[in-house]
């Protein structure tokens, strides 16, 4: 290119970059599984949104859970990847698909919340059986099986995988229902769509049921995502706790798992170092 024709090329292409506000590129991810984070893992400093997805980025963190639709161009910003759709669109931990009343006001928003996951690359909309209050696990499980196969077609359409959340009643969610995993499994092989799985929280399964790695071995196919937490306590993953999740993280890596571990624990130290830690317990 002749010097008269280069220099203005290189003034636009300077006010481009600037106009952009581009980031420094994410470190480079090791290991094979996917990490991402919750905001819950940097509690304990002061920070934005941006401060946030900055610090996961340089740590090599592939996505973000749980983050409102509104904020995931600051995601995208670093490189990272909207993991999860929040709630309430697929309703509340207390109130969701085990009661019926709910089905019509929760069907709209879920709609919603597919088209909204599928157009910007999120791969997954969260979901909650609801509390028990009084129902029988039997009549819950055939309400969440009528709901979940009135939107799974679209969901199969937009290519996003409805999630399931198991979580424990016994110290953290007092009556919830989706609280053991052959339960949450018994609905998704009834409801029978590759994109309808289950969110296995590590910690709470932890509480409810032990026997971690076996049970992820024996239901794989069923899981679509994974959150981790020390127990008791759900403070880091390190040696504080009962768990190896080094053992856990290589069970994951070599079922050949292609979703997503993200980290959802409280720190109780700095939190930057214990997310470096947590990140290096799962590289394998």
């Amino acid at each position: 290119m002749k010097r008269r024709g280069f220099l203005p090329a290189i003034a636009s292409a300077a006010i481009a970059l600037g106009a952009q506000d581009l980031a420094p590129a994410p470190a480079k991810r090791k290991g094979r599984l996917k990490q991402g984070v919750t905001a819950g893992v940097f509690r304990g400093k002061q920070m934005s949104m941006d401060d946030m997805c900055r610090e996961a980025a340089n740590l090599g963190i592939y996505g973000f859970d749980l983050v409102k639709p509104e904020d995931w161009s600051i995601l995208k910003k670093y490189g990272l990847v909207p993991t999860m759709m929040p709630p309430p669109f697929g309703g509340t931990i207390p109130d969701a698909l085990n009661r019926t009343e709910n089905h019509d006001r929760i069907e709209k928003t879920l709609r919603e919340a597919i088209d909204i996951a599928a157009a910007a690359g999120c791969p997954n909309v969260i979901t909650f059986s609801g509390n028990r209050r009084g129902m029988s696990d039997d009549l819950g499980a055939d309400n969440c099986v009528t709901f979940l196969n009135k939107v799974k077609a679209q969901a199969e359409d937009k290519g996003v995988t409805i999630c399931m959340e198991l979580l424990n009643s016994k110290v953290n969610h007092k009556d919830y229902m989706c609280d053991h995993t052959s339960w949450g499994v018994g609905v998704v092989k009834r409801v029978n769509s590759p994109r309808v799985k289950l969110l296995y929280d590590i910690y709470h399964l932890q509480i409810m049921e032990g026997d971690i790695v076996r049970t992820i071995r024996e239901n794989f196919q069923y899981l679509a995502h994974f959150h981790t937490g020390g127990n008791p306590g759900r403070h880091e993953i390190d040696q504080t706790q009962e768990l190896n999740y080094r053992v856990v993280a290589q069970a994951i890596a070599d079922l050949g798992f292609t979703g997503v571990i993200s980290h959802e624990y409280t720190p109780v130290r700095d939190p930057l170092t214990s997310l470096a830690e947590a990140i290096d317990i799962c590289t394998v």
